[in-house]
């Protein structure tokens, strides 16, 4: 991931963009999750949204790094 990512003259790290668009699908991830109750299975709701985002974000950095290749 070496570069920026060029919005409108502002040069943006590639990393940001990227959890950015994690957060957002996280986001309706969690969304989804709530929807159907699989929170009532979940221990510590903050640390399953957390590690929720890692692993989204890992995938969308890995989707990134294959799609930019």
């Amino acid at each position: 991931m070496i570069g920026e990512i060029d919005v409108y003259g502002l040069f943006l790290p590639p990393l940001l963009v990227l959890a950015v668009v994690a957060w957002a699908v996280s986001a309706l991830l969690r969304r989804g999750l709530r929807a159907v109750g699989a929170y009532g299975w979940v221990w510590h709701p903050p640390l399953f949204d957390f590690a929720l985002y890692v692993l989204v974000l890992s995938g969308v950095a890995g989707l990134w790094s294959v799609w930019t290749a």
